[in-house]
């Protein structure tokens, strides 16, 4: 598997940057994992847009969904639709209840079935595995603002990539991602709340520390802001990890 990273800014892009989508590529198969805001032009400067099979989504905040509607609009008005026809229509994955979402952002846009002409606008059951191609997807559930899940992605070799989505500390993924041969993990807050309240984000140290529990091999942080240092985000990172951390950055590829 082959996996660039699109997007890894969190709720807010940074300058030049895109929120939260990776491409993973395996054999001829294309899927897009999240396409948060900035993410359609940054796909567009690696590949043909016509050529993604399948998005899958982790959940619906906008930093992992809004540029669904750029996607959808180019699919559908696109002027190569006369010179080459219609495109393919590419899955959209989403989690249940998680369609419902997705078109009322559509609707909330003028046209709330933008998104279902579009693309295949399918829901995924969390507990079941989903073949995607040369590719097989199987999900947990992790703790953040909305329903959202960590996501498994295995090809056809050994290879195994775990994506975190969004969410606070939890032994969930870390039974998930267990020896994992890389491990892309949000590492969001700048500082711990010292364990009072609900979490919706891990600090970089919190990240580390979670891989290293899990055994990973190989551990990317993602879903930080250019404001902060990303020396800083490696260091502490470095720290909880116990070992060489990787620091995500648009265009960055990994291949495991």
């Amino acid at each position: 598997m082959d996996l660039t990273v699109l997007g890894k800014s969190p709720s807010w892009q940074d300058r030049d940057g895109a929120c939260s989508s990776y491409l993973v590529r395996e054999d001829e198969f294309v899927l897009v994992l999240d396409c948060g805001s900035g993410a359609f032009g940054k796909l567009r400067a690696v590949l043909d847009y016509r050529d993604v099979d399948a998005v899958l989504l982790s959940h619906t905040h906008p930093d992992h969904v809004l540029d669904l509607i750029p996607f959808a609009c180019a699919l559908s008005y696109s002027p190569r639709r006369q010179t080459e026809g219609p495109p393919p229509q590419p899955a959209l994955l989403v989690h249940e209840e998680g369609a419902a979402v997705l078109r009322r952002l559509a609707g909330a846009f003028g046209d709330p079935e933008l998104l279902d002409r579009a693309f295949e606008l399918r829901e995924y059951a969390p507990d079941v595995r989903l073949p995607l191609g040369p590719l097989s997807a199987r999900f947990r559930e992790v703790p953040h603002w909305v329903s959202s899940f960590a996501v498994e992605l295995t090809g056809g070799g050994a290879g195994r990539i775990v994506y975190s989505a969004d969410c606070g500390p939890n032994e969930a993924l870390e039974q998930f991602a267990t020896g994992a041969e890389l491990l892309l993990i949000e590492g969001t807050s700048m500082q711990d709340d010292g364990g009072n309240g609900f979490r919706g984000h891990m600090t970089p140290r919190q990240a580390g520390e979670l891989g290293r529990r899990a055994g990973v091999r190989r551990l990317v942080i993602t879903h930080f802001s250019d404001e902060v240092d990303p020396e800083f985000v490696r260091s502490e990172a470095t720290a909880g990890f116990g070992g060489e951390v990787e620091v995500a950055h648009e265009g960055a590829r990994y291949t495991v």
